[in-house]
């Protein structure tokens, strides 16, 4: 990656030293390609941050963009130079050939195996590349895809399956089973009403249906699917318009309800699985959750809401032991730079190091910030992204033995 690095460095100063003539022909070129395409080259910056010690070679970053803008970029954080390297928008200058690069609303970003998959909800497209250098490998196009995640040597994907609208006509979602090297889709599975997050655990799915399409009648329900025949078991009832959905060590599922936007909030939910695979509520944990990320007996989280008497939306930030399931800390909300985020919108923890980073939205059409903060809380550095930063994944380096 270092040596990577070093060409991108070299490539700009040849860029900065090119003729002016070379330059303009270069341009009209361009343009008489690509009228229609805005784009935008990778910038490397060397935020001088020293790394220290770290396992972490680097971080993907999948930047939404705008619904409808075409603006979804993909960002790295390098951290294998002795100082901290954010690459911006390095999609479009490793994937050349690609006339649209990414499209329309990155909607998820997974690291399994040796490959980088990357779910674009709008372009109705999961991107396959390859996890070192984020070059395209393949693609597989499923229609309104929301997120993914992998079992067995297959992913997982869920589809809204309709398009982009909202009514009471928008039909069930599916998942969809692709093999993870030949990259074709081999099975599918009718669930709720748009799916969101799954996950995967002995030998069944777990799936949270939203039903966001169909306001105020939300979907409440996990769907429970058997992977052997790939056929939805059951539907257990948890809360309206459910969105992330995470395993613990212990084989509990936590669900975040984003709420009716009314008079029921947002929350998170508990639920144990039981022997037979039936996913039981346990506990309603009364706190405003928007985003989790779950590392060992701390799950943590970012909450954001909406004040009806001052008319201002308000954050929370803290750490949840899913084991004694008590807030171990919510006094992260005080830490000055958390409260500089104008809009969070994502959140990533180290599995080794306990380090983790924040996603700043700002305001959705312009460039938001990436945060990092060490394991004890304390704050490190913050970096411009693309525009709605929200996704993130770990290149992690190979354990020492």
């Amino acid at each position: 990656m270092l040596m990577m690095n070093s060409l991108y460095r070299n490539i700009k100063v040849f860029k900065q030293a090119a003729l002016p003539l070379l330059t303009a022909t270069l341009v009209l070129f361009l343009s008489a390609c690509r009228t229609d395409d805005t784009i935008v080259y990778m910038e490397n910056e060397d935020t001088g941050i020293a790394v220290g010690h770290t396992s972490v070679a680097g971080m993907y970053v999948l930047n939404e963009g705008n619904m409808g803008s075409n603006k979804c970029t993909l960002d790295y954080l390098d951290l294998s130079d002795s100082t901290v390297h954010y690459l911006r928008n390095i999609y479009a200058e490793r994937n050349p050939n690609e006339v649209k690069e990414l499209g329309d609303v990155g909607n998820d970003v997974k690291i399994y195996g040796s490959r980088l998959w990357l779910v674009i909800n709008c372009s109705n497209k999961v991107e396959v590349c390859r996890a070192t250098d984020a070059v395209k490998i393949g693609k597989v196009n499923i229609p309104n895809c929301r997120y993914v995640t992998f079992d067995g040597g297959y992913a997982y994907v869920s589809s809204y399956v309709g398009p982009v609208a909202v009514g009471s006509d928008a039909p069930r979602g599916m998942v969809y089973k692709v093999d993870t090297l030949t990259l074709q889709k081999v099975d599918s599975c009718v669930v709720g009403y748009q799916p969101e997050e799954l996950v995967a655990c002995h030998g069944r799915l777990y799936v949270a249906n939203s039903g966001g399409y169909n306001p105020p009648d939300y979907d409440s329900s996990v769907s429970v699917v058997n992977l052997k025949t790939m056929q939805q078991e059951r539907q257990v009832d948890v809360a309206v318009n459910l969105h992330h959905l995470r395993l613990d060590r212990y084989n509990q599922l936590w669900v975040t309800s984003r709420g009716n936007y009314g008079e029921a909030s947002s929350n998170l939910y508990c639920l144990r699985i039981a022997e037979d695979g039936e996913p039981i509520l346990t506990e309603t944990m009364n706190v405003e959750v928007s985003d989790l990320c779950i590392v060992g007996d701390s799950l943590y989280y970012y909450g954001v809401g909406w004040n009806q008497e001052t008319q201002k939306n308000t954050r929370s930030f803290g750490i949840i032991n899913v084991r004694t399931h008590q807030v171990v800390t919510d006094t992260l909300s005080t830490a000055p730079e958390l409260a500089k985020m104008r809009m969070p919108y994502g959140i990533i923890v180290n599995e080794r190091n306990r380090d983790f980073y924040l996603m700043d939205a700002k305001n959705y059409v312009s460039s938001g910030e990436l945060l990092h903060f060490h394991a004890d809380g304390s704050f490190d550095y913050k970096v411009k992204t693309g525009d709605i930063p929200a996704h993130a994944a770990f290149l992690y380096k190979a354990r020492e033995e």
